[in-house]
């Protein structure tokens, strides 16, 4: 059996995979603490949680033993891509590993890159609720049903489809909850408890006449005198759900990175990431205690009229895993050149214990 085939491609894919790891924001903030293989499209790989150990004062009377029961929530590989493309033959496939100047791989992997990077910064749904930053909505009063969390506006409270998925908290509650359904018909909504790896339930209790804030429900305007504070606010979310200070990061649109260079309170030194900090986009030095990758404005999600969706965390958050599970060459038909072929695989996840790790400026940037 010929082996250089195979040999040409093992090399081909190591290297464009090396290119994407260097390159990629997604993989710079986000972590593979999962257990499992990667095999086909759908994999699934186990995500682990441990359960809180905390100090206790001492009495002198039986100590009670915290219970660090691990949680296991999972990770599917949803998402393929595939590249097929065409060469004269095997000595000219050699040159695209030959020759460092030559475009193929990092054509290839800056499409890995474009496609994953969309993806993953597309998780901002996953935050936790309460989490959020923007322009909230209280107007008027709601009463909450029991178990099922149906809402009913009062008081001029008016409700929209376009505020399922958001934060929402009413006076006498202890936690925040997450806008499930909004029912045109009667004008309510429903929520549920934050979570995506347990089945839906509300556990609030009834709520009758209180005031109430949907987090975040519109975007805010993100300027130059006030882009410090928005990213402070960040911080102190983070900081209150009680996220480590080291490892924090945000992602921004370049319209927003052109006003974090304009900042005062901006000041860019040397990184040690020397070519990977050009490579996925990380500016130098920090900005108010984040790390800052800056991506194209196509790459968040969102858009500058209605508002982009700029996540900030911590590493722990998501869990991304990602691998090349099929290549092949094969002869073309009717031709005598060859073709390559190759298939990756990916997904991530944000488990129920790790959504406090994440946080979203919904904003409109100046």
């Amino acid at each position: 059996m010929d082996t250089y085939p195979t040999k040409l491609m093992e090399a081909f894919a190591s290297e464009a995979l090396g290119i994407f790891y260097q390159s990629s924001v997604a993989d710079a903030i986000t972590n593979s603490e999962y257990e499992g293989d990667i095999k086909d499209k759908s994999s699934k790989l186990n995500v682990l949680t441990f359960g809180v150990i905390s100090s206790h004062t001492y009495t002198g009377a039986d100590m009670s033993a915290d219970d660090p029961t691990e949680s296991n929530s999972q990770l599917v590989t949803d998402q393929a891509k595939y590249f097929y493309f065409k060469i004269k033959d095997y000595d000219t496939f050699r040159s695209y590993l030959d020759d460092p100047e030559n475009p193929i791989k990092e054509q290839v992997a800056n499409e890995l890159k474009k496609v994953v990077d969309v993806f993953v910064l597309g998780l901002y749904g996953d935050v936790a609720s309460g989490n959020r930053v923007g322009t909230s909505y209280t107007t008027g009063t709601v009463t909450i049903a029991v178990t099922t969390g149906v809402v009913t506006p009062a008081g001029g409270a008016t409700f929209s489809a376009a505020m399922v998925g958001k934060g929402f908290k009413a006076t006498g509650h202890t936690v925040w909850y997450r806008i499930k359904t909004y029912t045109g018909g009667d004008g309510t909504i429903t929520i549920e408890d934050d979570s995506d790896d347990l089945t839906s339930a509300y556990s609030g209790g009834a709520i009758v006449a209180a005031a109430y804030e949907i987090q975040a429900n519109t975007a805010v305007a993100v300027t130059a005198s006030n882009i410090v504070a928005k990213f402070t606010d960040l911080q102190t979310i983070l900081t209150n759900a009680e996220i480590p200070a080291e490892n924090r990061w945000a992602v921004v649109p370049a319209k927003a990175g052109a006003l974090i260079r304009q900042a005062p309170e901006y000041v860019g030194i040397g990184s040690e990431g020397g070519r990977n900090a050009v490579l996925n986009g990380l500016l130098p030095g920090k900005f108010c205690g984040f790390d800052i990758y800056e991506v194209s404005d196509a790459r968040i999600s969102g858009d500058s009229t209605n508002g982009y969706h700029l996540m900030a965390g911590h590493k722990s958050a998501i869990c991304f895993a990602m691998g090349l599970t099929e290549q092949g060459m094969e002869d073309l038909i009717g031709n005598f050149g060859k073709a390559y072929k190759s298939l990756y695989v990916y997904g991530a996840k944000v488990a129920d214990e790790r959504r406090k790790a994440l946080a979203e400026l919904f904003c409109t940037v100046a």
